[in-house]
């Protein structure tokens, strides 16, 4: 493997200083994705909200992150890596501070929007900033350091959000990020070298999809605006029909251009000719649902039935965390000796256990008997989940896709929680002011766990039928 030019090693200042940035501005965004969920019930009381309006929180995010993060990786490879990447950053933290100025719901779902564009530009930029600067004999080191420590950034979030929730205020999880980022452009601009992809940026930008992507985030708009309007306007109302169709549209116009556009496309469609990357895809969404769900509903009604601080809530999963920390690349080794089959049929059975008992829970629970029991055996299920799933997907393909299938892999996650926060409220007859009724939400709450858990067993079966031990590339000759 050649060196790229200027390669950075780890021990050098630079190697460290770039490794500080892409670690700081990844745990800006883990930040944000694992603590909003427990300042729902305090910026919903504050604000006013409606269930409609926690959705579009979580959603509006979400959105705007899940279609445009394949884009946000294709810009840094044709203007520059470095150049993208602090773009990102400086979008996500002005977008953070009106987050956290909001004055009503509608002002904080448009930052929100905003917020999820800048973790778009800011997401694929981290990790491509380290593949790109360091020399290969410490390149896989330099990403192990910050896969772990962004890791560790996750883990602390909900304890470090709880304590500003309650401390201080909500809005608080949205201000830390300003001090972050300015320490990450900092770093950037001293250390980090700036890099791009030179066969990309002389053929006009391969892969430069401004339309795929527009199509792409038209397509889970119109579908997330139907789901969430359609408890208080009606499924059949004219304007949730509306919404659905320009979704179904969106997305049948987002395949055919795609398809129409080749190799050159944000997502090459030729990628799904590989039946194990659909099936893994497939998994993803249903998966990732099962979690989205699940996190969305468990922090309000800890808080909202249970009586829990937000400290006290963002510590409940923390335990969850730590599994998937200590175990992941145990279970990536065990896939690697005996396929992606077992670890990814057996863990989403062991997650659905761990959700049917954490449906006991109430006011009066106790934390060591109730709530650990189901948290450890939800964590223990997503722990043989993750690593080889992640392998799998990578392993599905030829190598030249691996950066647009690990692309689309991480959109198709999030694209999962999006439908699942969307259409669960939905399915289980939670509206309105219903989050702040103990008896409506435990209700929903029981009824939400009992999808999720459902979901899990459905990605099970999925994992069971269609996937296989992906081939091994052959020996060079």
């Amino acid at each position: 493997m050649t060196a790229p030019p200027h390669a950075l090693r780890l021990r050098s200042g630079a190697g460290r200083g770039t490794l500080l940035a892409a670690i700081l501005a990844s745990g800006m965004v883990f930040l944000d994705s694992t603590v909003v969920n427990v300042a729902l019930p305090r910026l919903g009381a504050e604000l006013e909200a409606t269930v409609a309006g926690l959705q579009w929180t979580v959603n509006g995010y979400l959105l705007t992150l899940a279609a445009f993060v394949l884009l946000g990786g294709a810009l840094g490879d044709r203007f520059g890596r470095r150049r993208i990447f602090l773009l990102g950053v400086v979008w996500f933290a002005v977008a953070s501070v009106l987050c956290g100025l909001a004055q009503e719901t509608g002002w904080l779902v448009v930052a929100r929007f905003l917020q999820g564009a800048g973790g778009a530009l800011l997401t694929p930029g981290s990790l491509s900033v380290l593949q790109s600067s360091f020399h290969p004999d410490d390149r896989g080191r330099a990403i192990g350091a910050w896969s772990g420590l962004a890791g560790v950034t996750t883990a602390l979030g909900p304890f470090i959000g709880g304590w500003l929730i309650d401390a201080l205020s909500w809005r608080w999880i949205f201000f830390i990020n300003l001090p972050l980022a300015v320490a990450v452009i900092l770093a950037a601009l001293r250390w980090v070298p700036e890099s791009r992809d030179e066969d990309a940026s002389r053929s006009g930008g391969k892969r430069f999809d401004v339309t795929g992507a527009l199509l792409g985030a038209l397509g889970l708009a119109g579908v997330t605006y139907a789901l969430i309007d359609a408890p208080a306007r009606g499924v059949r109302s004219l304007p949730v029909l509306l919404a659905a169709l320009v979704g179904v549209l969106g997305a049948v116009a987002f395949v055919l251009v795609e398809r129409r556009r080749g190799e050159a496309a944000m997502l090459p469609t030729g990628l799904f000719t590989s039946r194990l990357f659909s099936a893994l895809n497939l998994f993803t969404v249903v998966v990732y649902a099962a979690l989205g769900g699940f996190m969305f509903f468990f922090a309000v009604y800890l808080q909202n039935v249970v009586g829990w601080s937000a400290v006290r809530t963002g510590l409940a999963t923390v335990p969850m965390t730590m599994l998937l920390l200590v175990g992941s690349a145990r279970a990536g080794a065990l896939s690697a000796r005996i396929g992606p089959r077992l670890p990814l049929t057996v863990g989403p059975v062991i997650a659905a256990g761990g959700l049917l008992l954490l449906r006991r829970v109430g006011p009066g629970t106790s934390y060591w008997v109730d709530v650990l029991p189901g948290v450890l055996l939800f964590g223990l299920g997503l722990t043989l989940v993750v690593a080889p799933l992640t392998a799998s997907v990578l392993a599905a393909v030829a190598d030249r896709f691996a950066g647009v299938a690990s692309g689309f892999n991480n959109a198709a996650s999030r694209v999962g929680g999006l439908l699942a926060v969307a259409a669960l409220p939905l399915l289980v007859g939670l509206s309105g002011t219903g989050y702040e009724q103990p008896a409506e939400l435990t209700h929903a709450y029981r009824g939400a766990l009992a999808w999720c858990a459902g979901l899990l067993l459905a990605g099970a079966v999925t994992a069971g039928l269609l996937v296989h031990r992906p081939p091994r590339p052959a020996p060079p000759s």
